[in-house]
């Protein structure tokens, strides 16, 4: 058995040595994070009324009344919304013949653009435009403007349409 005097350079020499046996290695490497975002878009709209009880008689014409239409597209998606001419119209495209029906009745009507009632808000055909923006990620409100030409001659009832409203992005 050794000494503790020849033991002492052998005890150091292993504790010189120990902190190098006990290292760990280290590796690395990198990855990847993705994601894909897509354009997106929604609409929602409020009933366009021109009147619960309107007196033919009496009422001035054109007799008009608004709604609105509120568009969320994904920031910075450009967006186009069209209207169809209503299903009572004879045709998707029929926009110069947009009507309400009651029953067999009809009642004439055109929707609008603009506040000034110049512009046919339609798909883009029959000399009709569409409303086109970029989305923002919020609520975006669009004014849909009515217009009742004339209640000449109209039969009384409870007249209605519907229009189909397209987001295209």
């Amino acid at each position: 058995m050794p000494s503790l005097t020849t033991a002492k350079p052998l005890l150091l020499l292993f504790a010189a040595l120990l902190p190098a046996l006990a290292q760990a290695g280290t590796a690395s490497n990198s990855f990847q994070v993705t994601a894909t975002v897509n354009s997106s878009c929604s609409v929602s709209g409020t009933s366009l009324n021109f009147g619960a009880s309107i007196d033919p008689l009496a009422t001035a014409t054109p007799l008009d009344a608004t709604s609105t239409l509120s568009v969320v597209c994904t920031n910075t998606t450009p967006y186009t919304v069209a209207l169809n001419a209503g299903v009572n119209a004879g045709g998707a495209s029929n926009f110069s013949t947009r009507k309400m029906k009651s029953g067999s009745n009809t009642l004439g009507y055109q929707l609008y653009l603009d506040s000034g009632r110049s512009s046919v808000w339609g798909d883009g055909t029959a000399s009709s435009s569409t409303s086109a923006g970029t989305g923002t990620g919020s609520a975006q409100t669009l004014t849909i403007y009515g217009r009742l030409p004339s209640l000449a001659n109209v039969v009384p009832g409870s007249y209605t349409d519907t229009v189909t409203v397209t987001v295209s992005y």
